[in-house]
């Protein structure tokens, strides 16, 4: 199982910041093709994530926090972690307009995940 990169939760919020949000689509293709390369899953496909995201305006991303929610949970489990299934989180902060928060918790979940993988 390949390790994912690990990221400052921080950066990853100024980052999309600076770049507008430009860095935030680049960061929701990232997380799926690591999620992908991690868990082996060929259902997973970051491009259609990344397509999806940029031609509904942003709206696919409140399913997207949602789904990989989930698949991080999993993906905890498997090694040997208590999964912290933050997908309800993740979908009530998306639906309120505070992706940005998501995008903190999710890659420090995901910090996590990589050091103990």
């Amino acid at each position: 199982m390949p390790k994912g990169t690990f990221r400052s939760p921080a950066l990853v919020v100024i980052l999309g910041l600076v770049t507008c949000g430009i860095y935030f689509f680049y960061w929701i293709y990232k997380v799926s093709d690591e999620m992908k390369s991690f868990n082996d899953d060929p259902g997973i496909n970051p491009g259609m994530e990344l397509l999806l995201s940029i031609i509904t305006c942003g709206l696919y991303t409140i399913y997207w926090f949602y789904k990989y929610g989930k698949i991080i949970a999993q993906a905890q489990a498997q090694v040997g972690m208590t999964p912290e299934d933050n997908s309800i989180l993740y979908l009530v902060l998306a639906i309120f307009g505070l992706s940005i928060v998501n995008t903190a918790i999710m890659q420090a979940s995901m910090n996590k995940l990589w050091a103990q993988a």
